[in-house]
């Protein structure tokens, strides 16, 4: 047995363990959907017209997936993740990504103490409720790879042995769009892994002018509270997961992913069509029913499926295909 292997067990990892472990009972889907309004009205005092962007954002986590923002620097990507995290009162990580980042900087290493003469596990960022990769795209693909695992199962494996994330755990991950000579492209695989992809976009003169009213002093993000705590949120969770979703709109979705598949060079996988009922669930939640409608799926839909199409040819892109199918498939 190596060293690692004999690591005793930290309070980190108990508490992990224990918190991905442990049911909790989920609440009522009226608290689920209130919980929901308060951290948006919350994230709202620090991100100025962005509301479809938060909420897209909540329908991820409470979903269980993770988001991919792609759009120019300094729009606010960063604020949004920290806002949300700050509001739910839980543990936020930021990863800068370069081309020198290795994996282990993000997952983390065993480091040899030579006081015990053992090694000892010292984790990396990845260990958070809410881990933003900021510029995804400028690290090798062999770093950007490192996130596989976590996204997909919740752990992460070194020197052979696993170990589990925090629950709830969300990856924001942002893309720089504006520098292709100095990016690498994101692989497929983890593209897939990816419930959700956003653009924020530039304010309009409104919002800019109200955000430089708000940030001539003190950013508001620096006194904004937590108005809902971790188990809040994994309650919210387990509810979202309760959400009954019936085989006409199972049917739908699987509809709906097919038809990329038949248009497309690259169409929706499986795990895309399961990223979608999720989220059609937890946008159930935050209308306040326990039940997916049609409506909910074509909602979430571009955001799900879109960034998962590669079309056939260079004058469409994967959210024309989405469309196209919206508008093709019915539900039956």
């Amino acid at each position: 047995m190596s060293d690692a292997e004999a690591e005793p067990e930290t309070d980190r990892d108990a508490a992990d363990r224990d918190g991905a472990s442990h049911d909790l009972a989920p609440l009522p889907v009226t608290e689920a959907a209130d919980l929901v309004e308060r951290v948006a009205d919350n994230v709202s005092r620090v991100i100025v017209g962005n509301d479809a962007a938060v909420e897209h954002i909540l329908v991820t986590v409470l979903g269980r997936g993770h988001l991919l923002l792609e759009d120019v620097p300094g729009v606010g990507k960063t604020m949004l993740a920290r806002a949300l995290a700050t509001s739910v009162d839980c543990e936020f990580k930021r990863v800068q990504f370069t081309p020198d980042l290795l994996p282990s900087d993000v997952t983390g290493i065993n480091v040899y103490n030579q006081k015990t003469g053992e090694f000892e596990f010292r984790p990396g960022p990845v260990f958070a409720n809410i881990v933003l990769g900021d510029e995804i795209n400028r690290a090798p693909p062999k770093t950007q790879s490192a996130l596989l695992e976590a996204m997909e199962e919740g752990q992460v494996t070194v020197d052979g042995v696993t170990r589990r994330l925090p629950d709830p755990f969300t990856v924001i991950a942002t893309q720089n769009d504006v520098e292709p000579g100095r990016t690498y492209e994101l692989p497929l695989a983890e593209i897939d892994r990816f419930m959700k992809k956003l653009r924020l976009g530039y304010p309009d003169r409104a919002d800019e002018t109200e955000i430089l009213s708000r940030t001539a002093g003190e950013h508001p993000i620096e006194s904004l509270e937590p108005v809902a705590t971790t188990e809040e949120l994994r309650r919210a969770r387990a509810t979202v997961g309760e959400v009954g979703v019936s085989e006409p709109v199972r049917e739908y979705v699987t509809d709906l992913a097919t038809y990329t598949r038949e248009h497309a060079q690259l169409g929706v996988s499986p795990r895309g069509s399961i990223a979608l009922v999720r989220a059609s669930q937890a946008r159930a939640v935050i209308d306040g029913r326990d039940y997916v409608v049609p409506d909910d799926v074509q909602t979430e839909a571009r955001s799900v499926f879109a960034h998962r199409v590669r079309p056939r040819t260079g004058s469409e892109s994967g959210l024309d295909v989405v469309e196209d199918a919206l508008s093709s498939v019915t539900v039956e």
